[in-house]
């Protein structure tokens, strides 16, 4: 359960885990506004990690293991869409591992069998798709779904960056994470987000409604959580809305941080 990673900056560990179609490049350049220390793994089916997807909960497992084989033993976690998915995964798993949790545009999954069958099936012929087509067509389609049209208004070169990172996958990669780690795969988490007893951090932004409703139902069920919406942004905040994006984050995790620092 091999991942390439890289880690930037210094100070407390910050997992950052990327979205469908991401990797580690997601995050390039936030080292700069954190002052901590940005691991950034391209997780399975993705970039450089060249071992197709399992189970959410084994990658939740590999990515606690490749942590504590780096030294940390226990770390702040920000995850993004699929990434936020696999963040809460790993979270419930191991919550003595995560000091703070942070969820942008994420969904702790579809709660009827229902749902979660037809989800599945809709991934399954979206990866045979990508198999049948190939990664051009695949991305030409996915960049034009409603969840990105709000990133339509994105300079051209911010976009051509998005789209080179989505074009620098593979179809055999990208068809296991949806077969693997998609929505239709996922138990349900929502029974257990009164667990969380860490420090919640959930992000949205104000065009993406389907998440915009999902965050205000977490944030009635999570302990101890903050939600801030980001007005005019769609599903990739940190994307349309960088800078914003990036000191909601640092301004979190400093709180985390001399909070804990106080209490110690």
């Amino acid at each position: 359960m091999t991942f390439f990673f890289q880690i930037e900056g210094k100070g407390e560990p910050v997992l950052f885990l990327h979205g469908f179609t991401g990797s580690s490049r997601t995050w390039a350049g936030f080292e700069n506004p954190l002052p901590f220390q940005l691991v950034m793994p391209d997780l399975a089916g993705h970039g450089r990690t060249t071992r197709l997807s399992s189970s959410l909960e084994a990658e939740a497992s590999a990515l606690k293991k490749m942590m504590t084989q780096q030294g940390f033993a226990s770390f702040h976690l920000v995850g993004y869409s699929m990434g936020g998915r696999l963040a809460l995964a790993l979270a419930l798993l191991y919550p003595e591992a995560v000091r703070s949790l942070i969820l942008e545009s994420a969904s702790p999954g579809l709660e009827s069998k229902q749902e979660r069958a037809e989800r599945k099936a809709s991934d399954e012929k979206l990866a045979q798709r990508i198999e049948k087509d190939g990664i051009a067509p695949f991305v030409d389609f996915w960049e034009n779904i409603p969840m990105f049209s709000s990133q339509k208004s994105l300079s051209v070169s911010i976009r051509e960056m998005i789209r080179s990172e989505r074009l620098n996958q593979s179809s055999e990669g990208l068809a296991s994470s949806l077969r693997q780690m998609g929505t239709g795969s996922q138990s349900s988490y929502w029974q257990r987000l009164s667990n969380l007893q860490m420090p919640v951090l959930l992000l949205t932004g104000t065009r993406d409604e389907k998440f915009t409703q999902i965050a205000c139902q977490m944030s009635s069920l999570i302990p101890f959580c903050e939600w801030i919406e980001f007005e005019g942004a769609g599903h990739a905040i940190h994307v349309e809305q960088r800078e914003k994006f990036g000191t909601i984050v640092k301004k979190f995790l400093l709180n985390i941080k001399g909070g804990q620092q106080s209490g110690s």
